[in-house]
């Protein structure tokens, strides 16, 4: 009899240790869960923490209008600062999700990734993002970076990404993106200008949004003139548009002018850019040449 009391106190001393690990694996795993909530919701204060709270189950006076008529305000002035922060900084991100790797008391790291556009680029951006807390201090650090451009233009931009992942700038990359994306606006904006000007000259063969605008007048058949425009990005995130004047003259034409003064387009062309810029240089070319039936 008493042995079979011993085996039971035993047992009991066992399970009793499994419930005790069971709660602690719960309450790690309650932890991780806030841990996750946390890194995917905003930390609202104000009136958004009133609303949120009541819709949690927790009390507020003024009923449940008055709540959700707080919430609504809340929510009208976020998306306005979020609408002024795309207009100031031309960047809107369409996703962002942030997942824990790790978090004790000391360290933190986070895998973060973030998808958006500016103006018709679209890129996505995943990293590591580390904080290391000493005494007051704190250490943040960026690591893994990978970036995907959606581009058409992603030739230009193949060494300069290589050197933002190897940096991890990503300040570096936003700017950069930016100005090239301005340069490219500049472009097609300009493009659309003059084929909105002479829809019967001007022609893009691929769109505003293309590097090349065709100038053919319909009295000069086979000769043709293109306005090659680039914009490049230098390994250091430079961004320098390149405009350049290109012939074609058919062999019979060529025979009837001098080669020097068809050689001599481009580099004249580059001359005009120089004093004019770009706008004012394409319409002095197209009045220059009669290309334009307008008078």
């Amino acid at each position: 009899m008493e042995k079979m009391s011993d085996e039971n106190t035993e047992e009991v001393k066992v399970l009793e240790a499994e419930i005790e690990r069971l709660q602690a694996e719960v309450k790690a795993l309650q932890h991780q869960q806030q841990e996750n909530n946390k890194d995917i919701t905003f930390h609202y204060r104000g009136q958004m923490e009133n609303a949120l709270a009541f819709m949690c189950g927790q009390r507020q006076e003024g009923g449940k209008e008055m709540v959700m008529s707080r919430l609504k305000e809340e929510v009208e002035e976020l998306e306005e600062d979020v609408k002024l922060q795309t207009e100031i900084n031309g960047i809107t991100l369409n996703s962002c999700t942030t997942k824990t790797l790790q978090n004790s008391g000391r360290k933190l790291v986070q895998q973060l990734s973030l998808s958006g556009n500016c103006s018709e680029l679209v890129f996505q951006v995943e990293f590591q993002f580390s904080e290391i807390k000493d005494s007051e201090r704190s250490k943040r650090t960026i690591g893994d970076l990978n970036v995907v451009l959606d581009s058409s233009d992603l030739q230009n931009f193949s060494s300069f990404l290589s050197r933002v992942e190897e940096s991890r700038d990503l300040l570096l990359f936003f700017r950069t993106l930016r100005t090239f994306s301005d340069r490219c606006d500049d472009r097609s904006r300009t493009f659309q200008h003059f084929q909105d000007k002479y829809p019967s000259v001007i022609s893009l063969p691929g769109g505003p949004r293309s590097e090349v605008m065709t100038l053919n007048h319909p009295k000069l058949p086979g000769c043709m003139l293109f306005i090659h425009w680039s914009v490049e990005v230098s390994r250091e995130g430079v961004v320098t548009p390149k405009i350049s004047l290109l012939t074609k003259i058919p062999e019979k034409a060529l025979q009837l002018f001098p080669s020097q003064a068809v050689g001599g387009a481009a580099e004249a062309f580059q001359s005009l850019l120089r004093i004019l810029g770009p706008e004012a240089a394409l319409e002095s070319i197209i009045q220059a040449v009669s290309l334009s039936q307008e008078t």
